[in-house]
């Protein structure tokens, strides 16, 4: 499944809102609890816009933010030999255009 960046993120505010009325919060509780602005969390759950500072701390306030760790996570090895190979220190590389 590919998706847009618009509909991943529309995605996680409609996931972050289904936490936050499972919880019966408001708004306004969610962001206090966050410590952010309640229009932070509605401009959120209505555009899917955020910053990602933001978006931790609403994770945290509702418990989730452990699932943030899996992001940007490298693949499981295939193979014993791949999994060695991470061991060892990668040389430096600059990054290229």
């Amino acid at each position: 499944m590919l998706f847009t960046a618009e509909e991943v993120a529309q995605g996680l505010a409609g996931r972050m809102k289904a936490l936050r009325l499972a919880r019966d919060w408001k708004r306004e509780t969610l962001a206090e609890r966050a410590g952010i602005s309640a229009g932070t969390v509605k401009r959120f759950e209505t555009t899917g816009q955020i910053a990602l500072d933001n978006l931790l701390k609403l994770a945290l306030a509702l418990g989730c933010l452990e699932q943030f760790e899996a992001v940007f996570a490298p693949p499981p090895a295939r193979s014993l030999a791949e999994l060695e190979q991470r061991g060892q220190a990668p040389a430096r590389q600059r990054g290229r255009r």
